[in-house]
């Protein structure tokens, strides 16, 4: 009996484990964790309406793991690979011998050089425990310090000021969300980050980062000193690729797949924030997603390619961020892009259509209250995928509708 074995039992992971089955594996499936939890889902970390819950919201009971025949190992560490005999080796001592592996590692919070390792005042955001440990801090009276002004530190700002804490965001680049974002949509949520009372401060640097008397101290280039009750460092994720740089396996950006999930070793497949694909759509080019979408996706295709039916990646990148009562949401990639369209929906909801130099439409970017922008990004999406060159004055035109370009 065939024994696939999946390291990383995040999204992608306990994804590819069901999926798996739903599509007719019988053998046997080992999912391999390291945290002590079952699978669970982790953009709820950062929400608003989540910082409540005493528990993670779980991918799936217990018990389905069970009755899929799917054997949940927790709490174990992957430390070595060998491709040539097939077997991986657990921190408890455990040899497992595979047919097929997916490496579904995911990736860690890039630590801020030289602060102090283990301090229960400066934290980064990866997991439930890093969640409780912010969501006892988001309180009156508690001043929380945020070293990042990327997606998760401008959630956690809003969470933290709706809980009633005061927030100082601190980003050393020119404005918040530089990456990926445009810069309309960015000065948005910046003005409206400090209508609520955050202080943001950008083009800043940051010369150290302390404990000291029990609080959190940042001492900024300019000599003032920030304290802090704790700090989050949101500088961005690094992907978990050690194994597979140890078994020798191709590395660029993650770990290097194919289009079809395919590691550089055979019956060796990776999926989601470890990974790095080539995507058909722009050219070939090879990214690296942190997204949910990407890891639920890429869970269910690697399953499909694990079983041999060489369904190749074809999904548009999709990102969504929600911030007070706003969401904004990206679809496709505006690198590239030399122009854009502005669409207005009302109520101060707009979308940025983004244009590369031969008219085709490669990105689009939207914010609204809710879920305003939603279904028009969704539209733009399928345009995408379908690599249109829609008319510039028609996706600007609010009173006309995306499906008719669609259609077209």
């Amino acid at each position: 009996m065939a024994h696939y074995v999946i390291l990383g039992a995040g999204e992608c992971g306990a994804r590819a484990a069901f999926a798996l089955r739903e599509k007719g594996f019988a053998g046997e499936i080992t999912l391999v964790g390291a945290e002590p939890l079952p699978p669970y889902e982790r953009p709820p970390l950062s929400k608003a309406g989540s910082t409540d819950a005493s528990d993670p919201k779980f991918i799936a009971a217990a018990e389905k793991y069970i009755e899929n025949g799917i054997r949940l190992l927790t709490g174990l560490e992957a430390r070595d690979l060998d491709t040539a005999s097939r077997t991986v080796t657990l921190s408890d001592g455990t040899v497992l011998s595979y047919d097929k592996l997916l490496l579904a590692t995911g990736a860690a919070a890039r630590s801020f050089p030289g602060a102090p390792q283990g301090s229960p005042h400066i934290r980064a955001l990866r997991t439930h425990h890093d969640a409780a440990a912010l969501r006892e801090a988001m309180k009156p009276g508690q001043h929380i310090a945020i070293i990042g002004g990327g997606f998760i530190g401008l959630e956690l700002a809003a969470t933290a000021r709706l809980r009633g804490a005061d927030v100082t965001v601190i980003e050393g680049l020119e404005r918040v969300l530089k990456r990926g974002v445009p810069e309309e949509i960015a000065l948005m949520l910046t003005e409206r980050h400090r209508a609520e009372g955050v202080d943001i401060r950008c083009g800043v640097s940051i010369e150290a980062l302390i404990e000291e008397s029990g609080k959190a101290l940042i001492r900024l280039s300019t000599g003032e000193v920030i304290e802090a009750d704790l700090v989050l460092v949101g500088i961005g994720a690094r992907p978990n690729v050690e194994i597979a740089e140890r078994a020798g396996l191709t590395i660029d950006n993650g770990i290097a797949v194919d289009t079809y999930l395919q590691t550089s070793a055979p019956n060796v497949f990776a999926a989601g924030d470890c990974c790095s694909f080539p995507l058909s759509i722009y050219g070939g080019r090879r990214v690296r997603l942190e997204s949910w979408r990407n890891a639920q996706e890429q869970g269910t295709l690697a399953a499909a390619n694990m079983l041999g039916l060489n369904e190749a990646v074809s999904a548009v990148p999709w990102f969504w961020s929600d911030q007070y009562d706003m969401t904004l949401q990206i679809s496709g990639l505006a690198e590239g892009a030399i122009t854009h369209q502005r669409r207005e929906l009302g109520a101060g909801a707009f979308i940025l259509f983004h244009l590369d130099a031969g008219g085709r439409l490669i990105a689009a970017s939207g914010i609204g209250p809710g879920n305003a922008v939603a279904r028009d990004i969704r539209l733009a999406e399928m345009l995408i995928a379908a690599r249109a060159h829609p008319n510039p004055a028609a996706l600007a035109a609010s009173d006309i509708k995306l499906k008719s370009l669609l259609a077209a």
